[in-house]
């Protein structure tokens, strides 16, 4: 069975408290979902610099810190399909992280992405593969699987000989030890085609992070060229179908709805809601 999930990173304002917490992840259970995928820096206490960042990408992280999302999520009856966690956290203590992990019910950990990094340069990327092996290898020993989670930086071509990042980390990685939670989203507004991308990572691909994209122009608009921002599955752009073939092929254990922003009337319940209409159609 694939599970279906909800990104943490919806619920910024949406848990204020531990009670309203709750209350979410009752509605989204209520909704058709099975699972959330909960992220380190909102389920425990985060410095300024980290919630800013978030905010500042219209991802508010919320107070969700100080709550007990163990027990928020098993009594609300939803599955944790995994952690999300930075490099800098994993290779600090990465047996707290399995540990961790473990005590939320979930033995998978994803690296969020790298902030400060440069996806252009080869010697950078390589030492990312080298750390990705390493880690992998110890959270494996720990019962724990490493995925990694990408953006759309990593379509940067390496200075030195062209290749693009993402082909270079999926050919270094060591398929033992390294999977792949692949974001369509994040390619497709790169300009990329992202089913192409699924088909190369094949079995790799353990999760998938499922959005679409469009706009939400009404009537006449200054000029015919529209900004497109996150949207509801199945009411924007993006060729979900085929890519759901593709994701199912490639016998994904869980796809997840990350909304970024841009939610219908300003309420991410009500978007998360709207878009499990085409999951429940689809898985």
């Amino acid at each position: 069975m694939i599970v279906k999930a909800v990104q943490q990173i919806m619920l910024g304002k949406v848990a204020r408290t531990e009670k309203e917490a709750f209350t979410t992840l009752e509605t989204i259970k209520f909704a058709g979902y099975d699972g959330i995928e909960l992220n380190g820096f909102m389920i425990r206490p985060t410095g300024l610099f980290v919630r800013a960042l978030t905010a500042a990408a219209g991802m508010p992280a919320g107070r969700g810190g100080r709550y007990d999302w163990a027990s928020l999520t098993r009594e609300a009856g939803l599955q944790v399909v995994s952690l999300h966690e930075d490099l800098g956290t994993i290779k600090a203590d990465p047996e707290a992280v399995a540990r961790r992990a473990r005590d939320l019910g979930t033995d998978k950990v994803v690296i969020t992405g790298m902030y400060r990094f440069d996806y252009t340069s080869r010697a950078a990327v390589k030492g990312l593969c080298a750390d990705l092996n390493e880690y992998g290898e110890q959270l494996r020993q720990a019962g724990i699987r490493l995925l990694y989670h990408n953006h759309n930086a990593e379509l940067c071509r390496l200075t030195e000989g062209g290749e693009r990042a993402y082909e270079y980390i999926l050919r270094s990685t060591d398929p033992a030890t390294v999977g792949f939670e692949f974001d369509s989203y994040w390619f497709t507004e790169a300009g990329a085609d992202a089913v192409e991308w699924m088909e190369k990572l094949g079995n790799r691909m353990r999760m998938w992070h499922i959005n679409d994209r469009g706009s939400r122009q009404r009537g006449p608009s200054m000029t015919p060229i529209l900004k497109s921002d996150s949207m509801e599955l199945g009411c924007g752009n993006m060729s979900l179908d085929r890519l759901t073939r593709q994701a199912k092929a490639n016998g994904i254990q869980a796809v997840v709805l990350e909304s970024h922003r841009n939610h219908v009337n300003h309420n991410a319940v009500e978007s998360l809601q709207r878009s499990v209409a085409y999951l429940n159609c689809h898985f």
